[in-house]
């Protein structure tokens, strides 16, 4: 297993680093490189999906990315402590009808000592939303990194 930097304990600025990394890593929607940033037995919990190993999260991401089309994503930093960091998130996304989506989430997470995530528990709901109202339409542009989700 490779490490993956920034490692806990984690203070403000590296929690900040491992959120956008895993924003950027999610919006290239490629299974195979967001399991990368997993420990090998890591233990998920996706809405009420529970995972075991970078086998069944590659798998699940498939999954998720061959309904949840045009995917994009935004990170958050809400808190850190230690080995802990707990992220809110949103994303767009549309299905095979048309209809777009804004999924809400929180997201905790912990890491091993080598930077990879071991846990990962998420909270997410989802919004009908019009294609007039997406403000998601891709990866972050380099001016946004670093400012607050809107609210609504």
């Amino acid at each position: 297993m490779a490490a993956r930097p920034p490692f806990p304990p984690f203070d403000e600025h590296s929690a900040r680093q491992k959120v956008q990394a895993a924003e950027d890593a999610w919006n290239t929607r490629d299974p195979e490189r967001v399991a990368l940033a997993y420990t090998e037995d890591s233990v998920w919990r996706n809405r009420d999906t529970f995972l075991t190993g970078r086998e069944e999260i590659v798998a699940f991401l498939r999954r998720k990315w061959a309904r949840e089309l045009d995917y994009a994503l935004r990170k958050e930093l809400w808190s850190y402590s230690g080995n802990r960091i707990a992220v809110r998130f949103q994303y767009e996304c549309h299905d095979a009808t048309g209809q777009w989506w804004r999924s809400y989430g929180n997201e905790l997470w912990e890491f091993d000592e080598e930077g990879l995530m071991r846990r990962r528990e998420a909270g997410i709901h989802d919004v009908a939303i019009t294609g007039d109202e997406r403000r998601i339409t891709g990866p972050r542009p380099e001016e946004e990194r670093g400012h607050p989700l809107p609210f609504r």
